[in-house]
C-alpha cells in the first residue's frame, strides 16, 4: 500500500543504537505500507540529510520522522528545534521514539512541536509492537501532508 499520491512513504530514523536501529528496520521491512527507510545515527548526520548538505544532496525530503534525542554530536532536541523552524520541513510529523521518561524531556519536546513522545520499552516484543504500531496509525490512518513548500 502506499499514500495518497501513489508513492512509497519516506521515513527517516535517527538513532545511534544500532540494536534499535535493526529492530525498527526489520519491523518496517514487514510492513504493508511500501516505504523507503533511510536510518541515520547522529544529530549532525540528520541535519544533512534533512537540509540536503554533503552525501545527501539528492535525498529525498522524509514523509515522517522517527526521532531519538539523546544522540551524538547534536541532541535529538536540537534538530527538532531546527526542523520545526525551518519552513521546508516544519510539517513533517516528528515521533520523538526515545528511552527518556523525564517529564522535561516530554514538555520539552511537544513545546517544540513535536507530534507524539513514545517511550521506546526495554523487551523486544514491546518494542517491535511500538513500531508496528507507529506504522500503523503514522502510515495507514493519518494523512501525512504533502512534504512541498507554501
Amino acid at each position: 500500500m502506499t499514500d495518497y499520491t501513489g508513492k512509497a512513504i519516506d521515513i527517516l530514523l535517527v538513532e545511534d543504537n544500532p540494536g534499535d536501529a535493526r529492530l525498527a528496520v526489520e519491523a518496517l521491512k514487514e510492513s504493508k505500507i511500501q516505504n523507503n527507510l533511510h536510518v541515520v545515527t547522529d544529530g549532525e548526520e540528520a541535519s544533512d540529510f534533512l537540509f540536503k548538505k554533503g552525501k545527501y544532496a539528492k535525498a529525498k525530503v522524509p514523509d515522517l520522522i522517527l526521532l531519538d534525542l539523546n544522540l551524538p554530536k547534536k541532541d535529538g532536541r536540537e534538530l527538532l528545534a531546527e526542523i520545526k523552524n525551518d519552513p521546508a520541513l516544519k510539517r513533517i510529523p516528528v515521533v520523538i521514539l526515545t528511552t527518556s521518561k523525564a517529564e522535561e524531556d516530554i514538555l520539552k519536546t511537544y513545546n517544540l512541536h513535536a507530534n507524539c513522545y513514545i517511550t521506546k520499552p526495554l523487551d523486544l516484543d514491546q518494542f517491535m509492537k511500538v513500531i508496528k504500531s507507529i506504522e500503523e496509525f503514522w502510515l495507514t490512518i493519518v494523512v501525512l501532508p504533502p512534504n512541498k513548500i507554501n
